[in-house]
């Protein structure tokens, strides 16, 4: 499967999809594609890097196998793991059954075998034989440990269990790694893929993504909210506005009907684009907002 003819068809492809991309982006996305590599996508919170995974699946038409990465993940809910009620089952019943003793190679065999297999999101996306994006979201967030047990796949889109031997995609996965950079990526899984930074946009895509995201946003309200995002995320903030809190602010202004963002507009409706209590007492402050 092509994925993209061109770093032109990825944006325009893309943007059909809801997505806009600038030109790094869509030379990137395309790339990732015909060379067949993950692509490594790094940034602050909320600026749109899951989102490309998605719209990369509507826009191909591939379904999306989603690994969200945590704390604590491990090789049993990233890879595979054994059904071992079933396997107990099977072993009683074998039990029950024999008459001059169990034959226990047969039965290891048995009870290690499709039948009770369990697959996770890794090798669920490396068995599929339909066009599959893959996405490991916020791989950051796990124990440096876990990222060796996506070498194996990300060098050679392959996976071994011990029981069953090497299973070998044959087709391989569109691969999107999201980080927020929460800490550093060891070098071993950088090499394995393309390297993209997404940071905030500018203000005239921010204007566009608002005006493709909230249909009926007045172009007067949209240039006074990016503006007054951009002045937030100046702020020394515990959570600077995502792009979606940029989006969730504009949709709050519709549905209220604000059509003029002014001082008391924005400190009535902060709390659709800051989180954090002493983020608000911040902006307050600095942008000198009247209190409602």
């Amino acid at each position: 499967m092509t994925w993209f003819d061109a770093p032109a068809d990825a944006a325009a492809r893309l943007e059909t999809a809801g997505y806009l991309a600038d030109a790094a982006t869509a030379t990137t996305t395309y790339l990732a594609g015909a060379l067949e590599k993950p692509l490594l996508l790094e940034g602050p919170a909320g600026v749109g890097k899951t989102e490309l995974a998605k719209a990369v699946s509507r826009a191909t038409g591939a379904d999306l196998v989603r690994l969200q990465c945590y704390e604590g993940l491990d090789e049993a809910r990233a890879l595979y793991e054994w059904n071992y009620k079933k396997q107990l089952l099977r072993i009683q019943a074998a039990n029950a059954g024999a008459d001059g003793g169990v034959d226990w190679d047969a039965t290891h065999d048995d009870i290690f075998s499709e039948e009770f297999l369990l697959t996770r999101p890794l090798l669920t996306a490396i068995r599929r034989e339909q066009p599959t994006v893959l996405l490991i979201d916020e791989v950051d967030k796990t124990d440096i440990e876990v990222e060796g047990l996506l070498l194996e796949v990300l060098s050679d889109f392959q996976v071994t269990i011990p029981e069953l031997g090497t299973v070998a995609a044959t087709r391989r996965p569109f691969v999107v790694l999201t980080s927020n950079a929460s800490r550093e990526l060891s070098e071993a899984v950088k090499r394995r893929c393309l390297y993209l930074h997404i940071g905030y946009p500018d203000a005239a895509r921010e204007r566009q993504i608002l005006q493709q995201q909230v249909p009926g946003l007045d172009d007067r309200i949209a240039e006074q909210l990016v503006a007054t995002v951009a002045r937030l995320r100046e702020l020394e903030l515990k959570k600077a506005p995502s792009i979606a809190e940029s989006v969730d602010w504009a949709r709050t202004l519709i549905a209220l009907e604000i059509r003029d963002l002014d001082a008391k507009a924005i400190a009535d409706t902060l709390g659709a684009v800051l989180k954090h209590q002493s983020d608000h007492e911040r902006a307050v402050k600095e942008l000198k907002l009247a209190r409602s």
